[in-house]
C-alpha cells in the first residue's frame, strides 16, 4: 500500500463501489500492518461510510472498532461488550445509556479497561463505588480525577495512596476544605504509599530519561519514605485548582518550586500582594503568567510593561484591560506579531480611530488586524505608507479589486501574502501574484488554499515545496495535472492529489484495481 491509497480513501468523490472494495481490502489486511492502519484511519473519517461498511471495518480488530465508536460510526447494537470491551467503553465515554455495560466492565479482568471506564461520564453510583474500591491504584486515581460528586471526589482526596490524592487535587468537585488540607496538611493523615515506593526500595530517584520502555514512573519521581515528588505535584495541582481556597493557595507563593509558583500566577482570586510578589519572580515564565492574568490590576500591568523580558511584555500586550497608552508603548518596544490583541478587539470606534492615527506604524498595524473595521478606516489603512500596516489590513473583507491591485502596486511582494489571503480577491489577481518573480512563498501557500484560485494560479504553487501539498488538493486543478501529481516525489502531494475530488473516476477505478484485483502489478510504495 502507499499514499495513493490513503488519499483515495479520503476522497469525497470516491464512487460507492470503489469505497466498498477499499473497505474489503482493509478488512483483509494484516491487523499488525501499519499501512492498513493508516487506511483504516482514512476510511473511518469519511462521512459517507455507512453502518454496513463501519461494521465491516470494525471486524478487523478492536483498535479500529474503538476509533469508529469514538467517531460516531458505531452504535450500541454494533458492539458486544464482552467480546469488545474497548469500543463499549468508547461508547460509554460518548454518553450512551447502557448502565449494564458499565457494571460488567467495572469488574473486567483487564485493569486497562477499568481505568478507561473510570473517566466515563454518568456512571451509575454502584459502578463508581466498585471503581473506588478497585485493587489497582491507577483505576482509583483515574476515578479521583473525573469523579463528579463532591462526596466521592472528597473521599478520594483523603485516600491513603499519594497517587490518588495527586489526581483528586485537580478535581474541582472536591470539597474546598480538603483541597486546602492537601496543601497545609492540617487534619490530614500522611499518605501511606506512592507509586515510587510501591515499585522500588526507598530512597529512590527515578532518572528523568529512564531507558526502560515499560517503566510507568514519571520522570524525576522520587521517594525517601515521605513520597516527596508526588506530594510536590499534588501541591502544584491543588494550587491550580480554582476550588482550592485562595488563602491556602497563596501560602505557596514563596515555594521553591517554579511549577508551584507558575500555577499560582494563573489564579485570578489571589490577593493583590501575592500577584505583586509573583510579578517579581526570578523566573520569566512566572512573571509572564502574571502579566497575562485578567485579574491583575492596572498598576501591576504598567509595571510589567517595562519588564526586561520580551515574553513578559508580550503577555502584557495580550491583557484584556490593557490601557491604550501602555499598548502604544509596547507596540514600539515589543515584537507582538500580526495578531488581534484582546484590547484591540474590544476597542470602540473612537478608540480605533485614535489608534489608527498614531504616528507609529506598529500601532496602526495592530488596528489593521481587526476584520470588522468601518469601511472608511479600513480603506485609509489600505493606503498607509507603511507596508506592514497594508499587509495587515490586506486580508480584510470588502476591499475592492482596484484597491487590492493598488496595494500590490505600491508595496509589491511585501503585501502579496496578505492580498492573496483576502476572501474577495479575484482569480485573475491570484494568478498574477502566483507568477510574480521572485515568488513570495507565503503568498503561494495562501493561493494554494484560496477558493477563487484558478488552475493557472495553482501551477506556480505546485513548484513550491511547501505550497505544493495544499495546491494538489485544490479542486480547480485540471485532471491532466492531477494525474501527473500521483507520481510526485513528495508523498504529501501524492496523497492530496489522490484525495482531490476532481480526480477522474476512471483514474480512481484504475488505482483501486491495482490493489484489489489479483494478478495486477502494484506500484512500489
Amino acid at each position: 500500500m502507499n499514499h495513493l491509497l490513503y488519499g483515495l480513501a479520503a476522497n469525497p468523490a470516491l464512487p460507492p463501489d470503489l469505497l466498498d472494495r477499499m473497505v474489503a481490502l482493509s478488512v483483509a489486511a494484516d491487523p499488525d500492518d501499519d499501512d492498513a492502519t493508516m487506511l483504516d484511519l482514512a476510511l473511518g473519517d469519511r462521512t459517507d461510510l455507512g453502518r454496513a461498511r463501519a461494521q465491516a471495518l470494525a471486524s478487523r480488530d478492536e483498535a479500529t472498532a474503538v476509533r469508529l465508536a469514538y467517531g460516531g460510526q458505531l452504535d450500541a447494537d454494533d458492539v458486544d461488550p464482552v467480546k469488545w470491551p474497548g469500543p463499549a467503553v468508547a461508547l460509554l465515554d460518548e454518553g450512551i445509556d447502557r448502565p449494564e455495560w458499565a457494571r460488567l466492565l467495572a469488574v473486567h479482568p483487564d485493569p486497562g479497561v477499568r481505568w478507561r471506564l473510570a473517566s466515563c461520564p454518568g456512571l451509575p453510583p454502584d459502578v463508581v463505588e466498585t471503581l473506588a474500591a478497585d485493587p489497582d491504584t491507577g483505576v482509583v486515581a483515574e476515578l479521583a480525577l473525573w469523579a463528579t460528586t463532591t462526596e466521592v471526589a472528597t473521599r478520594l482526596a483523603l485516600h491513603p495512596h499519594a497517587e490518588v490524592r495527586y489526581s483528586a487535587a485537580l478535581n474541582e468537585a472536591a470539597d474546598p476544605a480538603v483541597l486546602a488540607a492537601l496543601i497545609t496538611g492540617e487534619g490530614l493523615e500522611p499518605a501511606v504509599s506512592c507509586l515510587v515506593c510501591d515499585a522500588k526500595d526507598v530512597p529512590f530517584t527515578h532518572h528523568p530519561y529512564c531507558p526502560d520502555p515499560d517503566c510507568e514512573l514519571r520522570p524525576g519521581a522520587e521517594c525517601d519514605g515521605a513520597h516527596g515528588s508526588t506530594v510536590l505535584e499534588t501541591w502544584e495541582r491543588a494550587a491550580r485548582n480554582p476550588s482550592t481556597p485562595a488563602g491556602a493557595a497563596a501560602s505557596l507563593a514563596g515555594h521553591p518550586s517554579m511549577l508551584v509558583r507558575w500555577a499560582l500566577a494563573e489564579r485570578s482570586d489571589l490577593p493583590r500582594e501575592v500577584h505583586a510578589r509573583l510579578a517579581e519572580d526570578p523566573v520569566p515564565a512566572v512573571r509572564e503568567a502574571v502579566a497575562g492574568n485578567p485579574a491583575v490590576g492596572e498598576e501591576l500591568v504598567r509595571a510589567l510593561a517595562s519588564n526586561p523580558s520580551q515574553e513578559v511584555r508580550r503577555a502584557v500586550a495580550h491583557h484584556p484591560d490593557l490601557p491604550l497608552d501602555v499598548l502604544a508603548d509596547l507596540a514600539r518596544s515589543t515584537r507582538i506579531g500580526p495578531v488581534l490583541l484582546p484590547r484591540i478587539a474590544a476597542a470602540t470606534p473612537r478608540e480605533l480611530t485614535e489608534l489608527a492615527g498614531s504616528r507609529h506604524g506598529a500601532v496602526r498595524m495592530l488596528v489593521a488586524q481587526r476584520r470588522d473595521l468601518p469601511p472608511a478606516l479600513r480603506d485609509a489603512l489600505a493606503t498607509d505608507p507603511d507596508a506592514a500596516v497594508v499587509a495587515s489590513v490586506a486580508p480584510h473583507p470588502g476591499l475592492s479589486e482596484e484597491r487590492l491591485r493598488a496595494m500590490v502596486a505600491a508595496h509589491d511582494g511585501r503585501v502579496a501574502a496578505g492580498v492573496a489571503a483576502n476572501p474577495d480577491v479575484p482569480g485573475a489577481l491570484l494568478a498574477e501574484l502566483a507568477r510574480r518573480e521572485p515568488p513570495v512563498r507565503k503568498a503561494l501557500k495562501a493561493i494554494a488554499v484560496h477558493p477563487h484560485a484558478t488552475a493557472e494560479a495553482l501551477l506556480p504553487c505546485l513548484a513550491d515545496s511547501k505550497a505544493a501539498r495544499f495546491a494538489a488538493g485544490h479542486p480547480a486543478l485540471t485532471p491532466a495535472v492531477l494525474v501527473g501529481l500521483l507520481a510526485d516525489a513528495d508523498w504529501q502531494v501524492v496523497e492530496a492529489a489522490a484525495a482531490n475530488p476532481s480526480l477522474p473516476p476512471s483514474v480512481m477505478e484504475d488505482l483501486v484495481r491495482r490493489y484489489t484485483d489479483p494478478g495486477v502489478t502494484r506500484p512500489v510504495s
